[in-house]
């Protein structure tokens, strides 16, 4: 997707529909506040997208640096459109663990934890993963994305 000006509007995950956009967040939300006299607001599914390669080792996966970006960056807009006065109360991360996807199946893995389909659906945390524990435990409060 573009802007007029031939511009891309953000980075696409690896579902086609799917671009990263986290300033987009703090527009809607700001909208809402707007629209409809600043209601409580949760966001209740939140995420971004890996390929699966059933090939690949697991320790491919466990390196999302692109996904937590992806959450620094929404996080981080979130934070900006509470200060800016939005009642925000909760923020879903999608998703918790790897998981059918009803359009593409196990094709697709938008997880923080690595569900391996292929060895007794063992769980391995993902950076991202551990990068929401230390945000939530206020040890990783920085929102901005890496830029490496």
């Amino acid at each position: 997707e573009k802007w007029s000006s031939g511009e891309a509007i953000g980075e696409r995950a690896a579902s086609e529909w799917l671009l990263i956009v986290p300033w987009g967040i703090r527009k809607t939300i700001n909208y809402i506040v707007k629209k409809y006299e600043n209601p409580i607001i949760y966001v209740t599914e939140n995420g971004m997208d890996d390929e699966d390669d059933p090939s690949a080792p697991v320790d491919q996966f466990l390196n999302d640096t692109k996904r937590v970006n992806f959450f620094k960056g929404y996080v981080g807009a979130v934070a900006q459109a509470i200060k800016d006065g939005a009642d925000v109360r909760g923020y879903f991360a999608w998703s918790f663990v790897d998981n059918f996807e009803w359009a593409m199946g196990f094709t697709k893995r938008f997880g923080i934890v690595y569900v391996d389909y292929k060895n007794g659906l063992s769980r391995h945390p993902k950076a991202s993963a551990m990068w929401f524990s230390r945000f939530l435990n206020g040890e990783a409060a920085d929102s901005k994305p890496d830029t490496n």
